[in-house]
């Protein structure tokens, strides 16, 4: 069964950076797209960023302006996000998600396997 573990969240304040970590128990699965998604209290769920299986292609939701960025250890089955100057609205659930396939989608439908969900808050 494929599990994924995220890490790393937690209470900052804002303009502080966190690195989030997504890790996928299934060796054997070696070509995977991951997303990343959020969701705020009351809120719908988000797509954040997203990173093909080869890491070559990544992308972004709108509302990231160059402040995150995706990355993945694929010797390690590990996916990273990387979030600097947060902000109080930054604060939700994030979630990392798998897709078998090997394109790259903004859609949660479009993936499989989703993790437990890690908190973060970023206080002003």
């Amino acid at each position: 069964q494929v599990q994924l573990t995220e890490s790393g969240g937690g209470l900052v304040q804002a303009g502080d950076s966190l690195r989030l970590t997504c890790v996928l128990s299934d060796h054997t699965i070696t070509r995977y797209a991951t997303g990343w998604f959020r969701q705020a209290p009351g809120g719908e769920r988000e797509f954040v960023a997203g990173i093909n299986w080869t890491g070559e292609s990544t992308t972004y939701g709108n509302f990231v302006k160059g402040r995150f960025t995706i990355s993945r250890d694929n010797a390690k089955i590990r996916t990273y996000l990387a979030m600097n100057s947060l902000k109080p609205e930054d604060t939700a659930t994030y979630y990392c998600a798998v897709d078998l396939g090997m394109g790259l989608s903004t859609r949660s439908s479009s993936y499989a396997y989703w993790g437990q969900g890690i908190q973060v808050t970023v206080s002003s």
